[in-house]
């Protein structure tokens, strides 16, 4: 039992900078929890960050925070009254040469364990990843899809990409799935154990933009329900399990988001989520508000499915709109996606307390 086993289903924010500005307004909002996206050297940024406040932490292949750095993350955002949850992802750097069994492999492999290892000793419970070939084609071909009152979203279109099947530049080869697969599950092999003997949950996010098969000569292998079966099944650990990003599911044409929660929450494989809505599937959508009525899934069934499977964890809105007067990271757009989520969250439970 942790610390936080006995708190509710709840909302978090990620972000990059730790500065006073930025844990001040998360908890201002009502945030109790945070994630933390790291600083890579070579440029590798994640969520919309504005910010370049050097309280933050950086991990690359090679470079570890260590645990007095973490330590002081935490404390950071403790001083602040939050609870730092976990470190939100790795990036393609980190993972890319084990991903495509290449050369350096094994000094990811050092590099990602140690890092386990780090987490768990500086008491903080979950590290995100991703097993998403980057730099291939872009997570979304562009930025100002036209939202309502003139907000703008982030949009994929395949028939913006040229020739998205074709073996991309930089591809030396064509990969095989099954290729794919086995240095997935040679890399659970050698963390799984190392997470658990540290405490450290690890949490796996989908493919995104998800697909059929393949972009540019890399199969992207957690494109669908099926994948993560999978991938929850191949090497079994408690220390396993889903960064259920509910964007990502709902863009995966014939995919119930509220049947993904209701199967991976029966068996808790769920450590986090991400909360975000889209309209339409692959191989077009849209990046939304969490309250659009015109989107994928309906945010209030999705928690009410959350809170049946017993799901007890942190709710992130992963993806923000721009909207006017706004800053980078999303300030404005931020606090309204917190705010009807603590709603919702609110309302289900009176309903549920008074049943």
């Amino acid at each position: 039992m942790t610390a936080t086993d006995s708190l509710p289903l709840r909302t978090g924010l990620r972000t990059r900078t730790l500065s006073d500005e930025r844990l001040q307004f998360c908890r201002q909002i009502g945030v109790e929890d945070i994630f933390l996206d790291h600083r890579d050297p070579r440029g590798d940024v994640f969520a919309d960050e504005g910010s370049h406040d050097e309280e933050t932490i950086t991990i690359d292949e090679g470079v570890v925070p260590s645990v007095s750095e973490l330590v002081q993350a935490r404390r950071r955002a403790e001083d602040a009254g939050l609870r730092l949850m976990g470190i939100q992802s790795l990036s393609y750097n980190v993972y890319g040469k084990i991903m495509l069994g290449k050369d350096g492999q094994e000094a990811q492999l050092e590099t990602i364990t140690e890092l386990i290892r780090n987490v768990g000793q500086a008491n903080i419970p979950i590290l995100g990843y991703q097993w998403n070939p980057r730099g291939v084609v872009p997570m979304r071909t562009t930025q100002t899809e036209r939202l309502r009152g003139g907000a703008r979203g982030r949009g994929f279109d395949i028939d913006d990409l040229d020739r998205p099947y074709e073996q991309a530049p930089g591809v030396e080869r064509e990969y095989s799935e099954e290729e794919l697969w086995e240095n997935y599950e040679r890399f659970l092999e050698t963390v799984l154990p190392v997470a658990e003997e540290a405490g450290v949950q690890l949490a796996l996010h989908p493919a995104d933009p998800p697909t059929i098969e393949q972009l540019g000569g890399i199969p992207r292998l957690f494109r669908d329900f099926e994948a993560f079966r999978r991938a929850m099944d191949l090497v079994p650990s408690e220390n396993h399990g889903l960064k259920l990003c509910l964007g990502c599911f709902s863009e995966m044409p014939d995919t119930d988001v509220t049947e993904v929660i209701e199967h991976f929450g029966a068996d808790d494989d769920i450590v986090f989520v991400h909360f975000r809505d889209v309209v339409g599937t692959w191989p077009r959508f849209t990046e939304t508000f969490v309250d659009d009525d015109e989107s994928n899934f309906d945010a209030l069934a999705a928690i009410e499915a959350l809170q049946a499977v017993g799901f007890d964890g942190v709710v992130v809105p992963d993806h923000v709109p721009s909207i006017v007067g706004d800053t980078e990271w999303g300030h404005r757009s931020r606090a309204h996606a917190i705010a009807y989520l603590n709603g919702l969250l609110s309302c289900t439970r009176a309903t549920r307390q008074t049943n």
